[in-house]
């Protein structure tokens, strides 16, 4: 277990949770696209499939910029969501009402994802990391659109339809 004495300890293991919860969501996605019945809502998910990876290459950027090794540290946060949502692509019934679950599974991930990278961008700022912190933001602020995203799809039709 990690030690933290100091506020660039606490961002390493930010950044390290960050990248281990984008690789988890990396996996997940594939089967949220393939799972999802409504065309807007697959695309949404392979469209932020291709954010993750690009989000990935990020956190790996901060960490050869900062000599930060990002390997070792499970996501236990992520993992119990992505089981949750496991929950959802096993279930039978109205597609729509599982599209309605998917959306809702999907923006507990943003969520945490939120809540982590508006840390890890502070934490940068606070320590002079200004690329990091300016790549940070470049993902929370896609964080935020996918969230919307999927707010959007689910207050114009889905839900509705669940109904």
């Amino acid at each position: 277990m990690a030690t933290l004495m100091s506020l660039q300890d606490l961002f390493v293991e930010e950044i390290k949770d960050l990248y281990n919860a984008e690789k988890q969501i990396e996996k997940a996605l594939p089967k949220m696209a393939k799972t999802a019945t409504s065309p807007d809502l697959q695309q949404a998910f392979t469209t932020h499939l291709e954010q993750t990876r690009r989000q990935i290459e990020r956190l790996e950027q901060i960490g050869k910029s900062l000599g930060i090794s990002l390997s070792g540290k499970k996501c236990k946060g992520i993992e119990g969501i992505i089981e949750e949502g496991k929950e959802i692509l096993a279930m039978k019934g109205d597609d729509m009402t599982r599209d309605a679950g998917l959306i809702g599974a999907a923006q507990r991930v943003e969520h945490y994802e939120i809540a982590g990278y508006g840390c890890a961008r502070t934490y940068a700022r606070l320590l002079g990391h200004r690329d990091a912190e300016r790549l940070l933001d470049e993902t929370l602020r896609e964080e935020e659109a996918t969230d919307r995203k999927l707010t959007n799809i689910a207050e114009t039709h889905i839900n509705a339809a669940a109904r």
